[in-house]
């Protein structure tokens, strides 16, 4: 399996740089979640990370790709082809 160095801004990862998964086009995942389980052993619960190009010229950049802390903890229900209707 081939990772990728993919650098995490926001959340409690801020500013780590992580070896991620990437699958068959060389990408890693667009959502990344850390499920973090409860001192007090009640629901664990997830970190949401969504996927972003890295800012910046490329030749100032670490890596291609950053994930980029979502508060909210969205996650996608489906996937969102062109000619299906919005919501």
């Amino acid at each position: 399996m081939r990772h990728e160095q993919t650098e995490f801004v926001g959340g409690p990862l801020d500013g780590r740089t992580l070896d991620v998964l990437v699958g068959m086009t060389g990408q890693p995942p667009r959502v990344y979640t850390v499920p973090v389980p409860d001192a007090d052993g009640g629901p664990r619960r997830e970190y949401v990370y969504h996927r972003e190009p890295s800012p910046g010229p490329r030749e100032e950049r670490r890596t291609r790709w950053v994930f980029v802390y979502d508060p909210a903890g969205r996650r996608p229900d489906r996937l969102k082809w062109p000619w299906s209707k919005g919501a």
